[in-house]
């Protein structure tokens, strides 16, 4: 339950894109890593192809261990620790640990 889910908004704490903020795209459960928009930009060179007719350099995003990243509190825009709730209908939801806020 407690973990970062696709569409989240992350903020990154660690490494050469520290500070950036995006949205997650993928979570790749098997290695701790996730694909976050905008982040963690490498190149890479295609053939012409249908998708790409011009070929030449694409920007890609590479995955980022998850450790490096931390939810972004929707009330304050900074990285917050977070936790989950029970509520009275039984179903679980996740919260931020400084606003309370559900995530």
């Amino acid at each position: 339950m407690l973990r970062i889910k696709r569409d989240d908004k992350v903020i990154v704490i660690a490494g050469k894109d520290k500070g950036k903020a995006g949205k997650v795209i993928k979570v790749l459960t098997g290695k701790n890593q996730v694909v976050v928009e905008n982040v963690n930009l490498a190149k890479k060179a295609v053939k012409k192809s249908d998708q790409y007719p011009s070929g030449g350099f694409i920007d890609l995003e590479r995955p980022v261990n998850i450790s490096n990243v931390m939810l972004c509190d929707a009330k304050t825009n900074k990285p917050a620790r977070f936790g989950s709730n029970v509520l009275k209908d039984g179903s679980k939801v996740r919260i931020c640990k400084k606003s309370g806020e559900t995530i």
